[in-house]
């Protein structure tokens, strides 16, 4: 009698194997599950490199290590601006500008009203004319502009018995916290000067005829701790400070009883 030689190992049936393969819908979910890993690891270098980012601006702007100082400079409009009022309603301060005061007395009455000598035909003016002498309206341009700028401002001194001045105020985080450069035609000098919880201090200043009636242009730079003051085109001061380094807004400002005209501003990113 033949006999079939058994073989050395065992066989498994062929039917067997075959259910072991994995099957479609497995292969499908397992893609998937490649997939939903790689975008796992996307996602985590993304939030590695925002990370990377943040550490490296804390590590270039010193003054602002707190979460909340570098959201605000993450936050502020790095555009170039020119703001006029030749389109905006007359009799009402203009869209993104509130009113507000350092000091005492009244606040200060901004409006928009015509005023022929500007090409526009209309300007932004402070009007109320109190003649408290530690009184400092403010029109506060509401966008957060970076730290580094440059802001010019056009103005015109119309009247005042106490004084005749224009300014403009950058890194400005609240009515008593700011820098300012200001010109007065009773005076005839350009000033620079930080605001520090309401207490306004000179930091420099220079004698400069400046004429009521006319139209000026007063420009304040602000790079870091330095500061550039210039007064129709001029480079007047030149100073440094470090008590205020953070992103802040811009304002216009006047003094006392002065009733002045704004017919432009221009803010430009400083790197």
């Amino acid at each position: 009698m033949t006999t079939t030689p058994k073989p050395p190992f065992d066989v498994e049936p062929l039917p067997s194997r075959i259910n072991q393969l994995p099957s479609a819908v497995d292969q499908r979910i397992g893609r998937r599950m490649l997939v939903w890993a790689a975008m796992a690891a996307a996602f985590a270098l993304i939030v590695l490199l925002v990370t990377d980012v943040l550490a490296a601006d804390a590590v270039r702007r010193p003054g602002d290590k707190d979460i909340a100082a570098r959201l605000t400079w993450l936050a502020a409009d790095t555009r170039d601006q020119t703001i006029t009022f030749m389109d905006a309603p007359l009799g009402a301060l203009p869209k993104d500008f509130v009113s507000a005061l350092t000091g005492q007395g009244k606040p200060g009455h901004w409006e928009v009203v015509e005023d022929k000598t500007t090409d526009g035909g209309k300007v932004l003016a402070q009007l109320d004319p109190d003649r408290t002498d530690y009184r400092f309206p403010l029109a506060i341009f509401e966008p957060t502009a970076p730290a580094n700028v440059e802001v010019t401002v056009r103005f015109k001194a119309v009247s005042g018995k106490v004084d005749q001045a224009g300014g403009v105020a950058v890194r400005l985080t609240d009515p008593n916290n700011y820098y300012l450069a200001r010109a007065n035609a009773l005076e005839d000098n350009v000033n620079f000067y930080r605001v520090v919880g309401g207490k306004r201090q000179q930091i420099t200043g220079a004698k400069m005829k400046v004429i009521a009636g006319e139209w000026h242009s007063l420009t304040l730079r602000a790079r870091g701790s330095e500061f550039t003051v210039l007064f129709d085109g001029k480079q007047m001061l030149i100073t440094k400070d470090e008590r205020f380094s953070a992103p802040g807004k811009v304002a216009l400002w006047t003094k006392a009883d002065s009733v002045t005209h704004f017919d432009r501003i221009e803010i430009k990113t400083l790197p």
